[in-house]
């Protein structure tokens, strides 16, 4: 692993957003309209029923925390589609540039963008809703953690399909985060679900996290088992995605698909 390499792309996939407005609004436009209208929501929702406060802080947290997952998942996606809209992937793959210092950047790239997203959507929701994300307490970072390493396992099963499938499949760069979404329990408890879905969404990391905040909100104790089981799910999942990618980049590159990607 060669750090300055690393430090190269992640410089290059921030140069887009330092450069372009319209990038820097776009970053930040879709998750503030998000944060709006559940907030609106939630408002309405306590007009309805005033003694529902509690709805409140698990649909504005729920929709922070999803925004972390998807906002780590877009920065490798994202950055993957920026070359291949530019034609630089085969620039970038004839380089020294090795494909885990590729991951690596691209993996920093989505973490600094959860750190801006994730502090203007808590500092929004505190300004006009008084909900103070930090009343999670110590279990906001290994929540934190979770959700944003899911985010990279998720990115790059996306790209790793892209590669396979070409630029066709480029809608499921944001497609498959919200196929995931329903799944979650990310706005309701699992318990909500059919019997029949309930394990298929027990076994996703984010449902744990999820249900954590539920849990800690409602004034429940530190989440230790449900922390442990989306850890342990997580790194499964982490090494079984970069597994996966590894095989159909190297696919990619031996049938002459990656060739083909850059030229389209």
């Amino acid at each position: 692993m060669h750090w300055g390499r690393v430090f190269a792309l992640v410089l290059r996939y921030t140069y887009l957003y330092r450069r372009s407005v319209p990038r820097l609004i776009e970053m930040v436009f879709w998750p503030m309209m998000d944060l709006l209208v559940w907030g609106f929501v939630t408002a309405y929702l306590l007009q309805l029923k005033p003694g529902a406060s509690g709805l409140v802080t698990f649909l504005l947290g729920a929709m922070i925390f999803w925004d972390i997952l998807y906002r780590s998942q877009q920065g490798l996606a994202l950055s993957f589609l920026e070359d291949l809209w530019s034609r630089n992937i085969l620039n970038l793959f004839a380089s020294p540039i090795r494909l885990r210092e590729f991951l690596a950047a691209t993996f920093l790239v989505g973490l600094f963008k959860v750190l801006v997203i994730g502090t203007v959507l808590t500092a929004t929701a505190l300004g006009l809703y008084r909900f103070n994300l930090l009343d999670v307490g110590p279990a906001l970072v290994p929540f934190f953690v979770n959700l944003v390493v899911m985010g990279w396992a998720v990115g790059m099963v996306t790209v790793a399909i892209i590669l396979r499938f070409g630029i066709g499949a480029e809608a499921l760069a944001w497609a498959i985060p919200f196929f995931l979404q329903p799944l979650a329990a990310v706005f309701y408890p699992v318990d909500v679900l059919p019997g029949w879905l309930q394990p298929i969404a027990l076994s996703i990391p984010a449902t744990h996290v999820f249900e954590g905040m539920r849990h800690v909100l409602r004034g429940g104790d530190f989440p230790l088992a449900m922390l442990a089981r989306a850890s342990m799910l997580n790194v499964a999942y982490l090494a079984g995605a970069a597994a996966f990618f590894v095989f159909m980049f190297r696919s990619a590159r031996n049938r002459g698909h990656l060739a083909k990607l850059g030229m389209q």
